[in-house]
């Protein structure tokens, strides 16, 4: 999760939300992609999860840094700006918007990628943050793991990063749903953000990655284990979201709603109760509370507030659907991964929305689903992964068209690296998966059970950055 936006302008309607929103919309000359991953720190000596401060040495254990080392060892390396929060650094700003460094609640160390034009530029990005962090942490006997689930500790064995809108969250959520806090403490996600032109064309992104979140949920799964074990689940992230707060994640069926718009999202987004109102550098526990009553300056927890931008953005940062409408849209189903599966995830949703003819053929697979038939397939994916099935076909069999319309997309782009190879290069992944071969949760759950004599300490050896 990237830095809160900082912009007091205030804000007295419905209208100007509205239009806050359009004002993302580009021509398509200068569409950009963003790629947000996750991943888990922890100690190579002992596997133990990485806190804030580090750890004493004790009980044989040498002292060792934690996650304010890190940051600070960051932004020594690259001279981004410091992020604070009551005093402590919680990320970094990279210059001029370009990108930015985050935590996530338990830790998870966040690369908020900078807006680039293709996935090549996406690849040399994760590279150089890998080489970056890897140099870094290394001092500190730290390495990471990328899944979609914490494999190994328990949620009272994780640590909480001292951020006061991660402190909110977590007193709200056990309020709304029973996996509320494994989701903020105990998963890791990949994402890429895209734009688009006009509301139209908003309206049919949207709706054909929100059908095909789910595809994507199972050609990415990754998080077979939880506390050491496996979990009979492919992805266990996804699972954890259908009951972690229903009024503000999901698949959103309105809109595929006639007349779907940037108005009824808004609508939509109005009703989704508030976490937070961020004034100067406090966070204002408002939990519950209508963002409604805010741009009425009736909200009874800060009398005669009025809502700023700010409060907007913020708040539109707190819903988790599973595609995300902001000034751009966000494609949030796919858990994390290896450096390959973290640069196929903007390969793979480039080549769909970014090219006309691949989007329409999307649009004309999916149109004919029922809300039911989309809302089954998102139940039935965590565990079944590309086994389930959507109106009479297996999702495995879907995939390989998909993956056909996304890679026509990404070559008729012809965007092409220095050695002249296009953007499908980074599907190769993919197209292995879909061949024949497990995803990555079952080619674990499978070392696991060979290969690791049931023991999930190799995972720590063979999967680490």
């Amino acid at each position: 999760m990237a830095r809160d936006v900082s912009d007091s302008t205030p804000v007295g309607s419905k209208d100007e939300l509205i239009s806050w929103i359009a004002a993302g919309e580009k021509p398509a000359s200068a569409f950009r992609l963003g790629t947000e991953h996750e991943k888990f720190p922890f100690y190579r000596d002992d596997l133990s999860p990485v806190p804030y401060e580090g750890r004493p040495g004790s009980d044989g254990r040498k002292a060792a840094g934690g996650i304010r080392h890190l940051l600070e060892g960051m932004q020594a390396r690259l001279g981004w700006e410091p992020i604070v929060d009551a005093g402590h650094v919680i990320g970094l700003g990279g210059p001029a918007g370009g990108g930015a460094i985050s935590l996530e609640p338990g830790g998870q160390f966040e690369l908020s990628g900078a807006p680039v034009e293709t996935v090549h530029e996406t690849a040399a990005e994760l590279a150089q943050h890998l080489a970056d962090v890897k140099a870094v942490a290394e001092p500190h006997g730290i390495g990471f793991v990328a899944l979609g689930h914490s494999p190994l500790w328990t949620r009272a064995q994780t640590p909480v990063m001292p951020k006061g809108r991660y402190k909110i969250m977590a007193n709200y959520m056990p309020k709304v749903g029973t996996r509320g806090l494994d989701m903020m403490f105990r998963t890791c996600t990949v994402q890429v953000n895209l734009d688009f032109g006009t509301e139209a064309d908003m309206v049919r992104k949207l709706r054909v990655s929100l059908a095909l979140q789910p595809l994507a949920t199972a050609l990415f799964a990754a998080s077979p284990f939880t506390e050491g074990q496996l979990n009979g689940f492919q992805s266990m992230r996804s699972e954890i979201w259908r009951d972690t707060d229903k009024a503000r994640s999901g698949m959103i069926a309105f809109a595929f709603d006639e007349g779907m718009s940037y108005e009824a999202y808004v609508d939509w987004a109005l009703d989704v109760p508030m976490y937070f109102v961020k004034r100067g550098d406090i966070y204002h526990d408002v939990a519950g509370a209508s963002f409604r009553d805010l741009l009425a300056g009736k909200l009874a927890q800060l009398p005669g507030e009025r809502a700023t931008i700010s409060d907007w953005a913020n708040h539109l940062s707190t819903l988790f659907p599973e595609v995300r409408l902001k000034r751009f849209l966000e494609m949030r189903g796919a858990d994390a991964g290896p450096p390959e599966m973290l640069n196929a995830l903007p390969a793979f949703w480039v080549g769909l929305l970014y090219d006309q003819t691949s989007l329409d053929a999307a649009w004309d697979l999916v149109k004919g689903w029922t809300d039911e038939e989309r809302q089954a397939l998102r139940d039935a994916v965590p565990k079944a992964g590309l086994g389930a099935t959507i109106a009479g076909r297996k999702l495995r069999d879907l995939a390989r068209e998909v993956l056909v319309l996304s890679r026509a997309g990404l070559a008729r782009r012809a965007r092409r690296n220095e050695a002249g190879a296009d953007e499908t290069i980074f599907l190769d992944p993919l197209y292995a998966i879909v061949a024949g071969d497990r995803t990555l949760a079952q080619q674990l759950a499978a070392r696991y059970r060979a290969e690791w004599g049931t023991e999930i300490a190799p995972l720590f050896r063979d999967c680490a950055f």
